[in-house]
């Protein structure tokens, strides 16, 4: 099964993430989704949160990056799938996946716990 490794290049813990597993012998297949031909949609982003155990959006939203797309306390879950598709600047890197398990790289070395 292979480990897929949602990236942000200019992210310096998401590059810690990559080099970490790749000195732990893992390729990854990597996903760059900031760019506009590798984003994810409202359904990925969903499929995420539930390979992240269920959570909600905002368990993986950039929450400093939140007022900015006009997420609030108010917001619903619904609203915040949209504005992470449509502003990938929202979603906190790097994301693990891995069959049906995912793990937010917060510290990068959670990478390794569904590998």
């Amino acid at each position: 099964m292979s480990y897929k490794l949602l990236h942000n290049p200019n992210c310096s813990t998401s590059r810690k993430g990559l080099e970490l597993l790749k000195a732990s012998g893992i390729e990854p297949q990597v996903r760059k989704y900031m760019n506009e031909t590798e984003r994810l949609t409202i359904e990925e982003l969903k499929d995420i949160a539930a390979k992240l155990g269920g959570v909600s959006p905002r368990d993986f939203m950039r929450s400093k990056d939140a007022p900015a797309a006009g997420i609030d306390e108010a917001s619903s879950d619904e609203e915040i799938f949209a504005a992470m598709a449509a502003n990938p600047k929202l979603i906190q890197r790097p994301i693990g996946i891995k069959g049906k398990k995912a793990a937010l790289g917060r510290p990068p070395e959670k990478l390794l716990d569904i590998t």
